[in-house]
């Protein structure tokens, strides 16, 4: 597998609606290890949905405040914070800025992650929304 170079032009972009936009960057597999990567950008006093993934998830918060809602708790998030969060945990990210976006960089432990809202049990494969 070669490396690769992604430049923000060249990527595709996901409006999930609600202040909500989505930039899958990777899809990467190697043997046994795998990896979906991408970045939300969740706009101000917006939140994504709760939700659970059937594997792990890691999320670094790139730029913005808010809160990050995981397993009934909320934990305040800022700029260098990180999340793990494990498979099936329910969880959600709120931006509580009244001007800039929290914008986060998350990565799945499988390429064939999966999300369920958890308000309507709709389940969606992660590579499928690109």
């Amino acid at each position: 597998m070669s490396p690769i170079v992604l430049h923000p032009d060249d990527l595709p972009v996901k409006d999930r609606g609600g202040g909500i936009v989505t930039t899958p960057l990777v899809t990467a597999g190697r043997g046994s290890a795998a990896m979906l990567t991408g970045i939300t950008r969740i706009g101000p006093g917006c939140a994504v949905p709760l939700h659970t993934h059937n594997c792990e998830e890691c999320v670094i918060v790139l730029s913005g405040t808010g809160f990050a809602h995981i397993d009934g708790q909320d934990h305040p998030v800022s700029a260098q914070d990180t999340s793990w969060i494990p498979a099936e945990i329910p969880h959600c990210f709120r931006n509580t800025s009244d001007s800039e976006p929290l914008v986060i960089f998350w990565t799945y432990a499988s390429i064939d992650a999966t999300r369920t809202i958890v308000a309507t049990g709709v389940t969606t494969r992660i590579d499928e929304e690109r």
